[in-house]
């Protein structure tokens, strides 16, 4: 595999955990608020990180970045979240260099989605390259890395019908809701939190469920506001929260909370309610289903609801994969040949350096020597040396960084400075994961 270094001494990693491995409570550990991520940011730049993001959804929290050792990115992740080293082990994944940028590749274009083909994640991985770049913690390779993500999903979005019907943890969640409470335009539904998922859960109940008797309550009543004026909704202040608790029969709960904002003392029930908890971390406390006649659902049960959509979403998954393999073909040509220029410049200093060496001897030893002359053939002949050598390396056959040590070792090019040992990088940070 080809090393995607933009230095000696780094390697390009992504590592981090999402719903394939970890449930909605170690999630909820690793989750990475707004501020989480400007302290991690923060940090990774004092630590000398040259370049990476950080993205934070209820379903992944992801680090692509270059390290000595992935170690190096880990302990941010666990310095700036609840969770530990042991638990990130347990879930996590970690991937370098092809693997990691193919990674990036497969989340931005909805193809790693818990729901296939929902396209939010490339927001969160525009937003994350925001904040890294006002920074300066995005070098050149990352900068043209999100970029053809980002070119890859909005082609894949415009080309192909993966992302076609209406599909996401909101719709699920109001379709849920609507096959499973009888009479439901007569209920009394409550959103709690008018966030991102709040606001479209929202938008769909309006839409789908013909329902009258929905009412918003958010801690920043002027964000309800603005959602219930578009929407025609009921918004009550956050402070008569339980009394409106006592009166719903639906309630939707989707605030950005760490702890959980609903438990059981706050429920003093005369009727069912059903109960969908649509945030990481969990915001409903479990040990409100040991009050009878409490249902509560969470957005991991709603993202394994399959239907039709879904099933035709699928067809369109090999037009898609087609598109990214363009694209990111496209990457590493650009990438090889940004590894192999540097090489190639120092091989023509070398080069020049031998042939002044040589053109200064043989002025001082021959007559009527023609130093003009002189100069330019051997500048031709270095010009074809050197477009030999860069067409060889261009060879999609060529083992790119084989090619590039060796050439840097005949021509005595390039320094390479001593990787650091796992064991120097577990003594710097006082961590292990063996």
């Amino acid at each position: 595999m080809e090393n995607f270094n933009m230095s000696k001494t780094t390697t390009f990693y992504a590592l981090g955990l999402s719903y394939k491995k970890a449930d909605a409570t170690i999630r909820g550990k690793f989750s990475l608020d707004t501020n989480a991520q400007s302290n991690l940011l923060a940090q990774a730049k004092e630590e000398g990180i040259e370049s990476l993001i950080v993205t934070s959804t209820c379903n992944r929290t992801e680090i692509y970045g270059f390290a000595n050792h992935p170690y190096e990115l880990i302990k941010l992740l666990c310095d700036n979240s609840n969770g530990t080293v042991e638990e990130f082990r347990e879930v996590a994944f970690i991937y370098k260099n092809q693997e990691a940028v193919n990674h990036m590749f497969r989340v931005g274009t909805g193809l790693d989605s818990q729901i296939l083909g929902d396209f939010e994640i490339i927001s969160q991985i525009k937003n994350a390259f925001n904040q890294s770049k006002a920074l300066n913690l995005v070098n050149t390779f990352l900068d043209r890395l999100v970029n053809s993500v980002i070119q890859a999903s909005k082609k894949i979005k415009n080309e192909t019908e993966i992302s076609s019907g209406a599909t996401s943890v909101s719709f699920a969640s109001v379709q849920y809701i609507i096959r499973n409470v009888e009479d439901i335009g007569d209920k009394n539904i409550l959103l709690f939190g008018t966030g991102k998922i709040g606001r479209n859960t929202c938008e769909n109940l309006v839409k789908h469920s013909k329902n009258g008797h929905i009412t918003l309550v958010n801690r920043t009543k002027n964000k309800a506001e603005k959602l219930a004026g578009k929407l025609n909704v009921i918004v009550k202040d956050y402070a008569n929260l339980q009394e409106e608790l006592q009166q719903t029969d639906v309630l939707v709960v989707a605030t950005g909370a760490k702890n959980p904002t609903i438990d059981k003392t706050l429920l003093n029930l005369k009727k069912p309610l059903l109960i969908l908890d649509l945030s990481i971390p969990r915001n409903v406390n479990p040990d409100v289903e040991q009050i009878e006649g409490v249902t509560l659902i969470h957005l991991d049960y709603l993202s394994q609801i399959t239907d039709d959509t879904l099933e035709r979403r699928k067809q369109h998954i090999p037009a898609a994969e087609a598109i990214i393999e363009d694209i990111k073909l496209e990457f590493n040509t650009w990438m090889n040949g940004r590894k192999y220029a540097p090489t190639i410049h120092a091989l023509k200093a070398k080069l020049n350096d031998i042939v002044a060496t040589e053109l200064a001897f043989q002025k001082k030893k021959t007559s009527n020597f023609n130093e003009e002359q002189a100069d330019i053939i051997s500048t031709r002949i270095i010009q074809k040396i050197t477009n030999q050598f860069a067409t060889h390396l261009k060879d999609e056959n060529t083992s790119l960084d084989e090619s590039i040590d060796f050439i840097e070792k005949i021509f005595q090019i390039g320094q390479l400075a001593p990787k650091k040992t796992t064991s120097e990088i577990e003594e710097k940070y006082k961590i292990n994961l063996s």
